[in-house]
């Protein structure tokens, strides 16, 4: 991809890049929303992504161009200082924006002047966080544009800040931590309290599909929030600052001290927090279709309790456990649409694929797009 993106960069601004790194997606593969409550999280960092291209400029001038929308258009043309949140077309370049807002919370230098093209080949509204992956790519460049080289975990808390501060989604670091510590044929396993990181093996024969349903995935739009902050409250009559330190009879002893749908919410992320250790021991162990149990069980628990699941996205875990080639199968992401992943052995193939699409079809009267993931390194320069 870095050669195609320099060719476009060329075209666009008229020269080559002097910087191009690129970032992966991600599927989350367990610990829905336990991030931000301080819990573990597994996820996997993948064969697709973003790369950025940049190269100096001496006006004090920022132009940000991307070819998200299948051409690359007229770059934004901004002045270099204190970046604006951006609306319409230009909305895309919050992103980089907020990484460039927060590079002084880490006593870093912002490039005074640049030419920027993005370029993916990963779904946006997927998902497969497009949003960290962007991020993190920006991230690389505008720090090695400048010479400056902070270690990988100021790195991720670097996307985190521009998402929490600037994008404004009150997520927590599991996006950018498994885009910058990614590990080809391993999932990368975070303490979010810390946070710490580091990788677990994946068994043979393990293979990823998820199923894009192009539901509506816009988590700034408050439903995400909304979780976030029914979390926060439970915590709060629970007597503690993160649901990580809350455990299930403490739960039960405090559900007079809450509302129903607060204390689902916090029971959905105090199981999902031993189902993440539970999937940790079972991996160590090679125990693949206890692992899938768990996986399948993290979705109906964001089904019933947390409620961040959709009609489509049911059916397809409906319909993908049902067979006997898939382990499990979860939603993917922040969920109110977008993803289901599922964790096949080697048998299940693309005509699987297309019989479960074929049974959404029918269903739901739209196709949802199939992406057989493999595994991949985390954010570098190229």
């Amino acid at each position: 991809m870095k050669e195609k993106i320099s060719a476009a960069f060329a075209k666009t601004f008229g020269r080559a890049p002097t910087v191009v790194t690129r970032a992966p997606g991600r599927i989350e593969f367990i610990g829905n929303h336990t991030d931000y409550n301080g819990g573990p999280v597994l996820g996997a960092s993948i064969d697709r992504g973003v790369c950025v291209a940049v190269a100096p400029r001496d006006d004090a001038r920022w132009r940000f161009a991307s070819d998200y929308r299948g051409a690359i258009g007229e770059p934004l043309d901004l002045p270099a200082g204190e970046p604006a949140r951006q609306s319409g077309n230009g909305g895309w370049t919050n992103y980089p924006l907020g990484v460039l807002a927060a590079l002084p919370a880490f006593d870093l230098r912002r490039p005074e002047g640049f030419d920027f093209l993005a370029m993916s080949d990963l779904p946006a509204g997927s998902g497969l966080s497009s949003s960290a992956a962007i991020e993190l790519a920006s991230a690389l460049a505008f720090l090695e544009l400048t010479a400056q080289h902070p270690d990988r975990t100021t790195l991720v808390q670097i996307g985190k800040h521009a998402e929490n501060h600037f994008v404004g989604v009150p997520c927590g670091i599991l996006d950018q931590g498994v885009s910058g510590f990614g590990k080809a044929d391993h999932l990368v396993h975070i303490d979010c309290r810390t946070p710490s990181f580091d990788t677990v093996p994946l068994p043979q024969g393990v293979h990823f599909w998820v199923f894009n349903t192009h539901t509506k995935h816009a988590l700034v739009d408050g439903l995400y929030a909304a979780r976030h902050r029914e979390c926060m409250d439970a915590a709060k009559a629970l007597g503690v600052d993160l649901l990580v330190q809350a455990t299930p009879g403490a739960l039960d002893a405090a559900h007079d001290r809450m509302t129903e749908t607060v204390h689902l919410r916090a029971r959905h992320v105090i199981e999902e927090i031993e189902r993440v250790r539970a999937t940790v021991h079972a991996l160590q162990f090679n125990q693949l279709p206890e692992v899938g149990r768990l996986l399948t069980a993290s979705h109906r628990s964001s089904q019933k309790l947390f409620e961040n699941s959709t009609p489509e996205l049911d059916f397809l875990v409906d319909t993908l456990t049902a067979r006997p080639d898939v382990l499990g199968a979860r939603l993917s992401g922040g969920g109110f649409g977008g993803a289901v992943m599922a964790m096949t052995g080697p048998d299940f193939d693309r005509r699987a694929a297309n019989a479960v699409v074929d049974a959404y079809h029918q269903r739901f009267g739209a196709c949802p797009d199939v992406l057989h993931m493999q595994t991949g390194d985390g954010a570098a320069v190229l």
